[in-house]
């Protein structure tokens, strides 16, 4: 497949009387854009705030952040199988509207959503602090089971942006790359001399808000599949779960998976990039040894000569993570895993629930229970009261002057498992 990806750079976005870009500017028409998203009968109210990096501005509880977009040639539409038909994405071209993004807020679903702070401390954290964001505050109607909730705003996130995708189909791009995998034996065949490299995907598949969607379907209904990269960087996958903050992958991660694109760098000069098997995150150990012996057998049928590991979230999927790791490295494939941590506030506990000697080499995205106060911000879009409960909170972490004492694992984004942020460690 072969994928040009224009992006529009978004310098301002601001509220007007006809949604479009023009120079730079994205306006948004603030009516119609809540036309074209509300309706919803589990929903009580929606609004629309604009967040700029710098402002003294608090979005929480973060639900999700997508990146709009919009497919102008070839096959499918954005986000198939949940706004679109499924028809197959990855090929032709997409436009999409970078330095911004459309966030979802209101009344908190679970307890692993998080915050985003667009100046200070917290800023410093999360990567969606440097773009402009347009949050959706979604408020639910009274006693709405989490499931439907849950659905609800993640649907009316999706139509955001793909509503604000649509301003850039008919704008020139200001930067326009092409990525292309071709059909594996072909591509085998290209660089014939360079290290065959797949990547295998862990997706956040546990159930109970712990859900990741595969054109549509719920993914720990799955079974470890191949999938090219375009197909990825074009919304064949989405978010659904409420996962701890630091370390979910948000749509905007799916859509711009910084492992998928370094793999595309390197491919053609280091390595030969083959392609993504995804695999899901399972709660009991027969669907573990399932996904992992299937992850396996997919690396060895393929003829990897190496493998990129990447896992969502923490605890019982790192059974999954050190499963597949093990059993690859058991057919000789060399196989890096990428992770975060959970060392306690010292740094000094066990990182990972799990652990095999042949999970040897390991790039990490920083320690989830490190400590950070975040001031009182002038303005805070969404809610403060779950402050003290969700996960990386603690009894008193909102303190009577405004401020905020928590594990960095509430902060969304922080310790990102593709390597979507700015944290990292090194052994010495």
């Amino acid at each position: 497949m072969r994928l040009e990806l224009g992006k529009i750079f978004i310098h301002d976005v601001v509220f007007g009387d006809q949604t479009k870009v023009e120079g730079g500017v994205l306006t948004i028409n603030k009516a119609e854009m809540l036309e074209e998203i509300g309706g919803d009968e589990h929903i009580a109210s929606i609004d629309i705030d604009i967040a700029k990096p710098g402002e003294s501005v608090r979005i929480t509880p973060v639900k999700d952040v997508i990146e709009p977009r919009v497919k102008v040639e070839g096959s499918g539409q954005i986000f198939p199988g949940l706004l679109n038909k499924v028809g197959t994405v990855g090929e032709g071209r997409t436009h999409a509207l970078s330095g911004m993004a459309v966030v979802t807020t209101g009344k908190i679903v679970g307890f692993q959503e998080g915050i985003i702070d667009m100046i200070g401390e917290g800023a410093k954290y999360t990567p969606f602090s440097k773009l402009i964001n347009v949050v959706i505050t979604a408020e639910p109607v009274e006693d709405l089971k989490q499931h439907a909730h849950e659905k609800a705003v993640r649907m009316i996130g999706l139509k955001a942006a793909r509503y604000l995708g649509e301003a850039g189909r008919n704008v020139e791009p200001n930067e326009v790359k092409t990525y292309e995998t071709k059909p594996l034996l072909q591509q085998v065949q290209e660089y014939p001399d360079l290290p065959k490299v797949l990547y295998v995907y862990m997706l956040q598949t546990q159930g109970l808000l712990h859900d990741t969607y595969v054109y549509g379907v719920d993914a720990k209904q799955i079974v470890p599949t191949i999938l090219y990269p375009t197909e990825i960087m074009d919304g064949a996958i989405l978010s659904g779960n409420c996962v701890s903050a630091c370390d979910k992958n948000p749509s905007y991660v799916h859509l711009n998976n910084g492992i998928v694109e370094e793999l595309y760098e390197k491919h053609g000069k280091e390595i030969n990039f083959l392609g993504v098997v995804i695999t899901n995150e399972n709660v009991y150990l027969m669907d573990k040894e399932r996904s992992s012996n299937w992850t396996a057998k997919l690396c060895t049928y393929l003829g990897a000569d190496a493998v990129i590991v990447s896992q969502e979230g923490f605890g019982n999927p790192d059974t999954d993570l050190i499963m597949n790791c093990k059993k690859i490295e058991n057919e000789g494939i060399k196989t890096v895993i990428v992770t975060d941590e959970y060392a306690g506030r010292d740094g000094a506990s066990q990182s990972l629930a799990d652990a095999d000697e042949k999970a040897n080499a390991v790039v990490t995205g920083g320690n989830a229970n490190q400590v950070v106060v975040l001031p009182k911000l002038d303005k805070v879009i969404g809610h403060l009261d779950f402050i003290d409960v969700i996960a990386g909170g603690f009894d008193g972490s909102l303190r009577e002057d405004g401020s905020i004492e928590v594990e960095i694992q509430a902060i969304t984004g922080a310790t990102n498992e593709t390597g979507y942020g700015y944290l990292t460690a090194k052994t010495f």
